[in-house]
């Protein structure tokens, strides 16, 4: 039986991120020209420096993503933090600093390798009594309902061909008031052949989506208090417009942007 567009994408994405975390790993979104690269396993990860912001002006610090919800969302010691696409642990380690021996981080990720490369990042770290790793999907999340205070996720939710699946798990899993914080890139008129290439998705673009429907999707999950905190051009991520120094005309060319979007869970349903 063919594979359906959605199975297919997600294969790619797997086999992407899987390969990547065997082996040198780019430090954020986008071709491996165009960022700073670590040695997957390897990282010193227990002492994480900032990276030379991607070529586009962004906050990498040696993660796969595209920005850091963690200056944003407000962790507090004590607290439960989901991170969707948690990758090799960074901002797992992070999270888990912040809410304390008191507190529990659990990482998502659909990529067996990852999980792996996170627990062994998280234990050198010193932090593997407080952060958790489950394999899983965004789309279907091994997470009880009403059970964490915080969600973040860097550059990850643009993988997934059905987003509005991915919110309304947010939703499910938050505690009511509890805080959703997600960095990622969106795009307007980007090419179609970009958007049906495989590819492109696993590489983070060719699953974006326009600002205005992203936001849409959160707010018809239920969130409340939707808002743009961070936004920075990404264009450079586009093919064809080269290495930092592509010149991007808003006007006549595709654009990509990376935003930090946060969402608050109503307390009432």
């Amino acid at each position: 039986m063919e594979k359906s567009r959605e199975e297919r994408i997600k294969e790619a994405v797997k086999v992407y991120y899987g390969a990547r975390a065997q082996v040198v790993t780019p430090s954020c979104c986008g071709p491996q020209a165009c960022c700073g690269e670590v040695q997957a396993g390897t990282q010193d990860v227990a002492t994480p420096q900032s990276e030379s912001a991607c070529c586009t002006g962004l906050s990498t610090e040696s993660s796969l993503g595209c920005g850091n919800p963690l200056d944003f969302v407000g962790i507090q010691e004590g607290e439960t933090v989901l991170d969707l696409g948690s990758g090799l642990g960074l901002e797992v380690i992070l999270a888990a600093r912040m809410v304390g021996d008191g507190g529990t981080v659990i990482g998502l990720d659909m990529t067996p390798e990852m999980i792996d490369k996170a627990r062994q990042n998280a234990e050198r770290a010193g932090v593997g009594h407080i952060a958790e790793f489950r394999l899983g999907e965004m789309e279907n999340m091994p997470v009880e309902d009403k059970s964490v205070d915080r969600i973040v996720s860097n550059c990850v939710v643009n993988l997934s061909p059905d987003k509005d699946r991915v919110f309304g798990e947010a939703y499910r899993v938050l505690k009511p008031g509890g805080t959703l914080l997600i960095s990622d890139l969106v795009s307007s008129g980007l090419p179609e052949e970009v958007r049906n290439d495989l590819s492109s998705w696993a590489q983070c673009l060719g699953g974006t989506v326009e600002e205005a429907e992203y936001l849409r999707l959160i707010e018809e999950a239920g969130f409340d208090e939707v808002a743009v905190v961070d936004k920075v051009d990404a264009s450079a991520l586009l093919p064809g417009t080269g290495c930092c120094c592509g010149v991007v005309e808003e006007k006549e060319q595709p654009r990509v942007d990376s935003i930090s979007v946060r969402a608050v869970k109503r307390t009432t349903e």
